[in-house]
């Protein structure tokens, strides 16, 4: 029986790459979204096994129906990958509370709002994996950028909770914290700033970035049968970053 998964934000960047291999492997992937057009274009480049679904997931109104809409037509949801988010790169004196609260919304709290739908039907199933996707901002003190490290923290925080909650009606909850990984975004932004690339490749063992593949490549194996018995992990997929020195 082919498994079906859904991955938020996973139009672009590293949420595609891990529609790809989830697709590649004979998943059911379903990507969900907010711009129709970019969905539609990444699942062209996926084939048969993807589908999308269009949904603005900061209307947490809106999750509960996108949900059931998955389930009515699947009948099922074996994995969830929890991608979706949004950055904010400004001084923490001058981040007004409407732009805090807006990262947190997106980043964290519409990740728990969609895991606590879909957990209830991963329940009745008797089996599921959910596996939500932080970032090395959790453990560093990285100027510039308080709401987005307080999401990424409270994510963490959160799988291990959930984790505890959950493993014992067959759902596995863990996370994976990407270090600095080769994307359009990523790239524009260090070739800005030679000397903030530096210090990245510098402190980094492997001594590259990261290609958006591997991380994808430990987001099938912590959701494949191969992890059956991790659960409440935090995997660092960064080339050793966070342990550079």
């Amino acid at each position: 029986m082919k498994r079906i998964s859904i991955i938020t934000g996973g139009a672009s960047g590293i949420g595609f790459a891990i529609a790809r291999k989830f697709s590649s492997n004979g998943l059911q992937t379903i990507l969900v979204g907010r711009d129709k057009a970019k969905l539609k274009e990444a699942c062209s480049g996926l084939g048969d096994n993807s589908d999308f679904f269009v949904c603005d997931l900061s209307n947490l109104d809106e999750i509960p129906g996108l949900v059931q809409a998955i389930v009515d037509k699947y009948g099922r949801i074996d994995i969830l990958v929890n991608n979706a988010g949004i950055h904010l790169k400004k001084a923490m004196t001058i981040v007004t509370d409407e732009e805090y609260q807006r990262v947190i919304l997106v980043n964290q709290t519409s990740a728990f709002s969609l895991t606590r739908c879909v957990a209830r039907f991963m329940i009745e199933q008797g089996n599921g994996c959910v596996l939500n996707i932080s970032s090395m901002a959790s453990i560093y003190g990285i100027p510039n950028v308080v709401a987005y490290t307080a999401s990424k923290s409270a994510i963490e925080g959160m799988t291990r909770a959930m984790a505890v909650e959950l493993s014992p009606a067959g759902i596995r909850v863990n996370c994976i914290a990407p270090g600095f990984i080769k994307t359009n975004m990523s790239s524009v932004a260090l070739d800005k700033d030679p000397e903030r690339k530096e210090k990245v490749l510098s402190r980094t063992p492997m001594g590259r970035l990261g290609k958006t593949e591997e991380v994808a490549n430990a987001a099938y194996f912590l959701t494949s049968d191969e992890a059956s018995f991790i659960t409440g992990v935090v995997l660092p997929v960064d080339g050793g970053n966070s342990i550079g020195f």
